[in-house]
């Protein structure tokens, strides 16, 4: 992991976002890029002659928008961090995806809101864009983590053929960290599986792999997003792992609903991984 993209609106989930982003660059010696994105109104194409903006005033708002840039930079990153910035006008969700294909990044880390339907309308659409979007691994950070550290990871997913190759990002990704990795299946009213039968899918899938410490684990409840919730919470997860799909959101095992409502209800940092 060379390159991490912390997309940042000033906000405290920004906060959070930059905070792990410290915490895993330190471990990796990654570079750390941070990026703002400025939005202007529709039918706004620039800020010279004939826009509502004057140059003058548009300046002042850039100054004033890079200390506070540099003012993150410096609260949350240690000196031993290589961090560099940008500050663009672009709509977020277009900004984030060009410029993590523009740098080449290995990580996405976003904060994101969301408790309410309006907070979601106004904030948490990009986030979702780009979790269900992105080409590159999303971390979606909700709190603070004062003792953040990758011990216990849930790998949820419904282990077919198809979700290897997100598979292998998430172990070496672990292998990072020195975690302990727990595989999870979901069994629920409407999809269930015998727990002998759905544990020997588990062990043919990782067959392949030379996997550190790890548990299978095969989790009855009524929904697979509250399945996924309680199961973290009974296992004390630092991070929640999820294979996405660029069309409908989560992959077979998830649905829109789902990824909607994990990302709302989850307090645990979540990794998504595109198919």
């Amino acid at each position: 992991m060379k390159k991490i993209l912390v997309p940042i609106d000033f906000s405290k989930t920004s906060e959070y976002a930059c905070k792990m982003a410290e915490k895993i660059a330190a471990k990796t010696k990654a570079t750390v890029y941070l990026i703002h994105l400025i939005e202007l109104p529709k039918g706004i194409t620039d800020m010279g002659s004939g826009s509502k903006f004057s140059i003058p005033e548009s300046m002042l708002y850039l100054r004033k928008v890079r200390e506070k840039v540099l003012e993150f930079k410096e609260n949350f990153f240690s000196k031993d961090t290589h961090v560099k910035y940008f500050i663009k006008l672009n709509n977020p969700f277009e900004g984030i995806q060009k410029y993590a294909y523009k740098i080449d990044t290995d990580l996405i880390i976003m904060g994101s809101k969301g408790h309410s339907e309006l907070e979601e309308m106004l904030i948490g659409s990009n986030t979702e864009k780009v979790v269900r979007n992105s080409k590159r691994p999303v971390i979606v950070v909700k709190k603070d983590s004062k003792k953040f550290k990758l011990k216990n990871l849930v790998f949820a997913s419904n282990f077919k053929e198809e979700n290897k190759e997100v598979f292998g990002k998430f172990v070496d990704f672990s292998k990072i960290f020195n975690s302990n990795i727990h595989l999870l299946k979901i069994n629920t009213p409407a999809n269930f599986q015998s727990t002998s039968e759905a544990k020997q899918k588990i062990k043919d899938f990782i067959s392949d792999y030379n996997l550190p410490k790890h548990k299978i684990n095969v989790y009855s409840d009524v929904s697979v997003e509250k399945g996924i919730l309680n199961f973290s919470k009974d296992v004390n997860a630092d991070l929640i792992a999820l294979s996405t799909h660029g069309r409908s959101g989560l992959a077979h095992l998830f649905t829109g609903s789902v990824i909607k409502n994990l990302t709302k209800n989850a307090l645990k940092p979540m990794l998504t991984i595109k198919v």
